[in-house]
């Protein structure tokens, strides 16, 4: 998926802190990041700005999220087009399916 399709498909909004953006204030972040085993598909790529998605590096989804709650809810609202099995194990991992 292209780069401006992602961000047009989010609104040019950071998935992390909910800002919206301009296209060049904006980056293509992987949910399971590449060095994780993560691919380029329309369900593992989010928009984000450039500070949330340097702030999250390659450190996984769970892990960010858990010491961000206020990120973990623009997350949770913001994602809608992450794949469903990424969203199920995050909700795990984080306890949110009680």
């Amino acid at each position: 998926m292209k780069r401006l399709d992602v961000f047009a498909r989010d609104g040019y909004r950071c998935v992390y802190c909910g800002g919206e953006f301009p296209a060049d204030d904006l980056t293509v972040d992987h949910v399971q990041p590449r060095v994780r085993g993560g691919d380029h598909s329309g369900g593992n790529v989010v928009t984000a700005c450039r500070g949330c998605n340097t702030e999250k590096g390659s450190a996984r989804l769970a892990d960010y999220l858990r010491d961000h709650p206020v990120k973990r809810a623009h997350f949770l609202t913001h994602a809608g087009h992450v794949w469903e099995r990424h969203l199920r194990t995050l909700r795990e991992e984080l306890g949110l399916d009680a």
